[in-house]
């Protein structure tokens, strides 16, 4: 297997079974799981790194409120405050809706997630501080609430569907977090591609002494035609050194 590939999966697997643990893993389970790939010192303190980032503690959980903004810790007291009385139940109660919920009651669907809404903010705070906004990933969390909410006819027990409840509102909040990272990994490719069109448009502009038109450029640089017009266009058509810019119909690719 490519060494590359291998690395990325053990990653993948040490956030796994940090997520199973609590949110937190051991050095020695880091460790023990790169020794196939004998990564240097310096290669394993990344990783470490990279682990702090996603909020995975090594040895025990880090503090969610350390990653809340003023902010976000007051949005998420008055939220608490709101659902307090809507989520207060016992487990008993909880259980007993759930259990309605699962031989079709849709009477009381509305109940279950109410008593879910405590929860959903919880997870959320798990999930700050990784790019996303907390009340973003509470309303996430609450969708996927909504709608789980309404697929838990024909489970078995009680703990299987509260376990699948979880896992659809942790699963709707990663892959917000995923969708605002590959966002703005688009958006940097974008602007550098924007900076290097400027950037050689600037270049050749001062060699000619003159604006320069969107073909020279791509014949000086050997970039596509409509790469340049893309550029001209993401940049709201202010790059100075390009005299046609008349492309506002094309795309970004």
């Amino acid at each position: 297997m490519d060494r590359e590939v291998l690395f990325a999966e053990t990653l993948q697997q040490i956030k796994e079974l940090a997520k199973e643990q609590g949110g937190y893993i051991e050095e020695a389970q880091v460790r023990d799981a790169f020794s196939g790939l004998a990564l240097e010192e310096e290669q394993l303190r990344l990783v470490f790194d990279y682990l702090a980032k996603h909020k995975i503690g090594v040895g025990q959980p880090v503090n969610p409120d350390d990653y809340l903004t003023p902010e976000e810790k007051d949005f998420l007291q008055g939220y608490l405050e709101d659902v307090a009385l809507l989520s207060q139940c016992t487990e008993q109660e909880k259980q007993m809706v759930t259990l309605a919920v699962m031989a079709g009651d849709m009477k009381v669907r509305s109940r279950l997630i109410e008593m879910y809404l405590n929860n959903v903010a919880q997870i959320a705070r798990l999930y700050a501080g990784q790019g996303a906004y907390l009340e973003d990933l509470i309303g996430e969390g609450n969708a996927a609430l909504t709608l789980g909410a309404g697929m838990l006819v024909g489970l078995k027990e009680p703990e299987e569907a509260q376990a699948m409840l979880v896992k659809m509102i942790m699963d709707a909040m990663e892959t917000h977090i995923q969708e605002i990272d590959a966002n703005d990994r688009k958006e940097s490719r974008i602007l550098d591609r924007v900076n290097l069109v400027m950037d050689k448009a600037r270049e050749l502009s001062h060699e000619l002494q003159r604006k320069v038109t969107a073909q020279e450029l791509a014949q000086e640089t050997g970039m596509p035609l409509k790469s340049i017009q893309n550029a001209v266009r993401m940049s709201g058509f202010q790059i100075e050194y390009i005299a046609d810019a008349e492309t506002k119909e094309l795309e970004w690719e």
